[in-house]
């Protein structure tokens, strides 16, 4: 058993759990879609039914009831005398939705650049050459770090080829950084709401997360920022500050010179992930960037995978000469290095990079377009703002009920992540990540599901439960 949570945190994990459902079913779901997300972790140790029915004052054979659902669907198991533990997935959840004609929307990545496989079958003509080199590249193709590096000069970043670590995607930067950077118990600056998986892989690492709160209208809290950075001293900062994920907000020059100048006092290294910075709709082409300098305090973090494709799994890590030599010699224990196939298609794109960027453009300006104006017909009542670029709209409920919505709206046909996944310390059950990556025709079918999902989940949760969890907002 690798863990346990307490009555009182799974609580909170809960949010607004009741519905118009039988209570111990609206329990039950809520506890699932803990698992989806992987806000509980397989092998976790549930409260006891009585501990638990205390802290959600309810009954206990509601607990009972919820808990015995939850083994009908292999969720949990539950053995005398040891209690009840959550279960890895692997099976078919009940109103998953893993049908034909299911709209996920639980990954915010827009399909493939329409040349790609154009560019696939060149670089595949060329195998031969490929298969010649040995396969093991834990630093990165010497003309690929060069077209990387060519474009941060170009942005006013002066990079040489020895500045960057080709890697296996965002995802693997972030976690090769974590565990070279930090050790257990550092703590570690981190926007919230926040890209989840980073937040898992700082975790990972042993760090403890300090949350800088993002909103879409006021941005960085800046002066939460320089506080935490003067009173934690974290050994590192991750931020998103251009069409943060998943708020879609952008920092304005004040919040990025603050947040530089506070961090160079703290002696904070400031991780900064570009992966969408580049997804630019209507700002008219900002270059991304922290200061007109660089710093040594700076990493960046860069991929392939929401400009170009998903499935290409190329990223990179534009650090000091030192860094990038630490990150090499630390790599071997995670990966052997970034396939010399992805490489090499990678450089063929860098060249067309802006007839991808332009194409990147127009398709999400028409998802953004789409799914603001469906939503704000339907309705109203939410709070649904038009952010100039990225993947994602970070919509405002008008009651806490995100986790309740999203269980709903999975039953119909819809897969959805909920506000608290986005969470580095609890709350945002009144928010709603939707992503507009997908066709125009899947994005207001979608907002038809989640209207019907709104009526019957807001008709049905109890007055009195939403009123205590919108004062605890």
């Amino acid at each position: 058993m690798d863990s346990r949570i307490s009555a009182r945190a799974l609580t909170a994990a809960l949010g607004g759990w009741r519905t118009s459902e039988p209570a111990y079913e609206a329990l039950a779901d809520s506890i699932r879609l803990l698992c989806l997300d992987n806000r509980l972790a397989p092998r976790t140790a549930l409260p006891a039914e009585r501990e638990l029915a205390a802290a959600l004052h309810v009954s206990r054979s509601t607990v009972a009831a919820a808990y015995r659902s939850l083994r009908d669907t292999s969720h949990i198991s539950s053995t005398r005398g040891s209690g009840s533990v959550t279960l890895p997935l692997g099976r078919r959840d009940p109103g998953s939705a893993s049908f034909e004609g299911a709209i996920d929307l639980q990954q915010a990545s827009p399909p493939s650049w329409p040349g790609l496989a154009g560019v696939i079958g060149d670089v595949a003509g060329r195998a031969a050459a490929l298969v010649g080199r040995t396969g093991y590249d834990v630093l990165g193709r010497l003309e690929l770090r060069a077209a990387i590096a060519e474009r941060y000069s170009a942005r006013g970043i002066l990079t040489d080829p020895g500045e960057i670590l080709v890697t296996t995607g965002a995802q693997a930067a972030i976690h090769l950084l974590a565990s070279v950077l930090l050790g257990r118990g550092d703590r570690v600056l981190i926007e919230t709401p926040t890209y989840p998986h980073a937040a898992d892989s700082l975790r990972g690492a042993g760090a403890r997360l300090v949350g800088l709160p993002v909103t879409t209208s006021d941005g960085w809290d800046v002066d939460r920022a320089q506080q935490a950075l003067a009173r934690t001293l974290p050994v590192a900062a991750y931020l998103m500050p251009d069409f943060q994920n998943p708020t879609g907000r952008s920092m304005t020059g004040h919040e990025r010179d603050a947040i530089l100048d506070a961090a160079e006092r703290a002696g904070t290294v400031l991780v900064l992930d570009e992966t969408t910075a580049d997804l630019d709709i209507d700002r008219g082409r900002v270059a991304p960037g922290f200061g007109g300098a660089e710093h040594g305090s700076i990493v960046r973090i860069g991929s392939f995978g929401k400009s170009v494709w998903g499935g290409l799994r190329v990223g990179w890590i534009r650090a000091g000469a030192d860094l990038v030599r630490r990150l090499v010699a630390a790599r071997s224990s995670h990966d052997l290095g970034t396939p010399e196939f992805e490489q090499a298609v990678a450089a063929e794109l860098l060249p067309r990079f802006g007839e991808i960027l332009a194409q990147r453009s127009h398709l999400l300006g028409e998802g953004r377009d789409a799914a603001v104006g469906a939503l704000r017909a339907v309705l109203p009542e939410w709070t649904v703002p038009s952010p100039h670029g990225g993947v994602s709209l970070w919509i405002e409920l008008d009651a806490p009920l995100s986790s309740a919505l999203v269980m709903d709206a999975r039953s119909r046909g819809l897969l959805l992540s909920a506000g608290p996944r986005f969470s580095v310390d609890g709350g945002h059950d009144r928010h709603l990540r939707l992503p507009f990556t997908a066709p125009v025709d899947e994005l207001e079918r979608a907002v038809g599901i989640l209207a019907d999902s709104w009526r019957r989940v807001r008709t049905g949760a109890p007055v009195a439960v939403t009123e205590q969890l919108e004062a605890l907002v």
